[in-house]
């Protein structure tokens, strides 16, 4: 995951501060040389490290913090809101336009991700009751136009192109197209080079004359470190982009272009990238990544997540047949499926406040579900419906169709039963109201009401 080495960096300078009753300015500065040397092994901007180590230098050494009961926390106070302010300090939103259709235009270097995520940000737009037309602008690219009609038809939206007629014909054309037809937003997917020329430019800046966008967001690959933030300057110095999408933030990445656009541009990161499926898209939150960059989570997200990914009515059904203590392996199934449309177990036990700077040693493998899975579907509908009638042959059985252990099986089985002993137990307990309340807050929004150590382990 993104800013996994900076996190672990940033954990170990904090883990010495806090093993001492009271911090002196050589504790601070001494933490803040090992803070600026782990931003710049994730590849920020030398300046931009060394300006925000001096600001939480400034900070941390004032008198309320040396003398603060809890001095180590107030510096990770401090560090987490200059983080926060270096990447932006609030969510920028998108500019709509006051008289549809708004224009979008994306801009990037070939192989960044622009068409993908053209398609990413229409699907958003689109589960929020917009009607967005994407616009095949790139004629250059082999297969471009055909990979955009492609994503598009994923996404549900429609995809107006002209094949290989001047680009400033077809966005002028395109928003004609979108007023007969009532699109309300119109994503223009652009040419890339392979590297920043004078032809790229001047075709950009002529697109942008012609259609005037609302927003020119510039698509940059995260993995591309210091070079995406050189990128992202020479786009701005020319386009003048409004905003960035960061793209592979959940790759090996040492992230330190986010935390150097927002300063070399002055521009904020709006969106980011967060995996390979046409859902893997997420509002940028600068607060929430400083969260996590700090190994604190990122609930909010969390439950956004589980509220826009995953299926309300069956996690209704699945929270009444767990108080009803009817629950068997075919709702296992179900809530397996719903956990992973959240992306990958690391990603979101990560955004859990107290368990993502755990999670360093921990060998969490997302095979373990599709393993479980195949030890469920290698049972037969009146097995998953009554698991009372697995007996040593039929788990004999159940073991060799799946490919796994009888003890694996053996395991299975009994953390059902765990799930629903425990189920009972707290249903006995929820008629005595006060307790009964206490407990729902602590079940896990949007996964069904699932308590959070309800899930099998994965072991």
């Amino acid at each position: 995951m993104a800013f996994e080495g900076l996190a672990d960096k940033l954990g170990e300078a904090f883990k010495k501060l806090k093993s001492k009753g009271k911090l002196t300015e050589g504790d601070v500065k001494e933490a803040m040389r090992e803070v600026r040397l782990a931003l710049l092994e994730a590849d920020v901007n030398y300046k931009i490290a060394k300006d925000f180590t001096n600001k939480v230098t400034e900070r941390a050494i004032g008198q309320d913090v040396m003398e603060s009961l809890t001095p180590a926390q107030m510096v990770v106070k401090i560090v987490d809101e200059e983080l926060t302010s270096l990447m932006g300090g609030e969510n920028e939103r998108l500019e709509f336009a006051s008289k549809p259709p708004t224009v979008i235009m994306l801009c990037g270097l070939q192989g960044s991700g622009k068409t993908t995520h053209a398609a990413k940000l229409a699907k958003m737009l689109k589960a929020k009751n917009h009607r967005p037309l994407l616009v095949a602008c790139d004629i250059y690219r082999p297969a471009a136009i055909e990979q955009l009609k492609v994503v598009g038809e994923k996404a549900g939206v429609p995809v107006f192109e002209m094949g290989k007629e001047n680009p400033v014909k077809i966005a002028n054309a395109a928003i004609r197209n979108a007023k007969d037809y009532g699109n309300d937003i119109v994503i223009l997917d652009t040419a890339g080079r392979l590297h920043i020329d004078e032809a790229l430019m001047n075709e950009l800046k002529e697109v942008k004359a012609a259609v005037n966008p609302n927003e020119i967001l510039l698509v940059i690959d995260s993995m591309t470190g210091q070079d995406a933030v050189n990128v992202s300057k020479t786009f701005n110095e020319l386009l003048d982009i409004t905003g960035v999408i960061l793209t592979k933030l959940d790759g090996d990445t040492r992230g330190g272009a986010a935390l150097s656009v927002k300063a070399v541009t002055g521009k904020p990161i709006k969106f980011a990238g967060t995996g390979e499926k046409l859902d893997d898209i997420e509002v940028f939150h600068p607060d929430r990544m400083a969260s996590r960059i700090l190994g604190m989570g990122d609930v909010l997200t969390l439950i956004e997540d589980a509220q826009n990914k995953l299926d309300e009515k069956k996690a209704e059904e699945m929270a009444q047949k767990m108080l009803n203590n009817k629950l068997d392996f075919n709702d296992l199934l179900d809530q397996f499926e719903q956990v992973k449309k959240m992306g990958p177990l690391k990603g979101i036990l990560a955004k859990i406040p107290g368990i993502g700077n755990q999670l360093d040693n921990v060998d969490i493998d997302d095979r373990q579900i599709d393993w479980i899975e195949a030890i469920i579907y290698s049972m037969t509908p009146a097995e998953r419906s009554n698991p009372s009638l697995i007996n040593p042959s039929r788990k004999r059985r159940i073991a060799a169709g799946s490919g796994r252990s009888v003890e694996e099986v053996n395991r299975l089985i009994k953390q059902l039963d765990q799930m629903q002993k425990m189920m009972k137990k707290m249903k006995s307990r929820g008629k005595n109201g006060k307790k009964g309340k206490k407990r729902k807050k602590n079940m896990l929004p949007g996964l069904g009401g699932m308590p959070m150590g309800g899930m099998p382990p994965f072991k």
